[in-house]
């Protein structure tokens, strides 16, 4: 190969690649770098209103090319997965900075059990978010970002900070015979896996974004709001808050069947 052809390669291959952090990182730095990759999802119809119907975050991974997020922050009606969309203005604050940025979105594969979405864009490149190799620990620091209540707060994306409380089994049978469903009774049948119990509040609209170390930046889990909460706390009256992600290891096997 020629020199010149290796040196373009070699530029293609750097740009694809997660951008490194300082040696001494902090939240500060890992923030940062972090936002341009994190993006609110939803369904847009141009005749609509609003326009933008928010659904849920997602985050950068891969080639550049790809978005990760929850399966449940998809539409059920092929209608409205096929105008699914993602919302950006990189660093920037959207409508106050910067114009919102839209980018249509095609679904490249779904894990439901784990409540993993996979999903591509055209267009330039985005800088994608580092998988973490190993599994997060017990009192391990960690932040996660996205956008809290949707529209309600704007979309900036924001950061919140916590530790990784416990890894928990994904779902506890209820007390007695009488609080099992259809769904509890599904779930229990599934071969089990673990979540990660932050002492971090999420709210709505954080399903699908990034957990990731405080300190690297590297991607642990993704946030969830909805599949998790529904397993372990369906026998509660008043929801106790407490906040889950789903481990990134089964984001990365979605994306190596693809």
């Amino acid at each position: 190969m020629s020199t010149p052809r290796r040196c373009l390669l070699g530029a293609l291959l750097a740009a694809l690649l997660p951008l490194p952090l300082p040696a001494q990182a902090g939240l500060p730095e890992v923030v940062a770098a972090a936002k341009p990759s994190v993006m609110a999802v939803g369904v847009y119809d141009p005749v609509a209103s609003p326009r933008f119907a928010f659904r849920g975050t997602g985050f950068i991974v891969g080639d550049g090319r790809h978005l990760a997020t929850n399966a449940h922050v998809l539409p059920d009606e092929p209608v409205a997965l096929s105008k699914l969309v993602m919302m950006f203005s990189g660093n920037r604050r959207v409508g106050v900075d910067a114009p919102a940025e839209i980018r249509g979105l095609t679904l490249v594969g779904v894990d439901r059990l784990h409540d993993v979405a996979l999903l591509r864009f055209e267009g330039d490149l985005l800088p994608p978010l580092a998988l973490a190799e190993a599994p997060a620990r017990e009192g391990q620091s960690v932040a996660f970002m996205g956008f809290p209540i949707g529209s309600a707060l704007g979309f900036a994306p924001v950061t919140h900070r916590g530790i990784v409380s416990s890894i928990v089994p994904f779902a506890l049978p209820p007390p007695n015979a009488g609080q099992l469903d259809a769904a509890a009774i599904a779930r229990l049948r599934r071969p089990p896996f673990v979540v990660y119990q932050l002492d971090a509040t999420a709210y709505p609209g954080n399903s699908g974004g990034p957990l990731f170390d405080a300190d690297t930046g590297q991607v642990l889990g993704l946030l969830n709001m909805v599949l998790v909460k529904s397993s372990r706390e369906s026998v509660l009256s008043q929801p106790t808050g407490i906040s889950y992600a789903i481990p990134v290891e089964h984001l990365r096997a979605l994306m190596e069947r693809k």
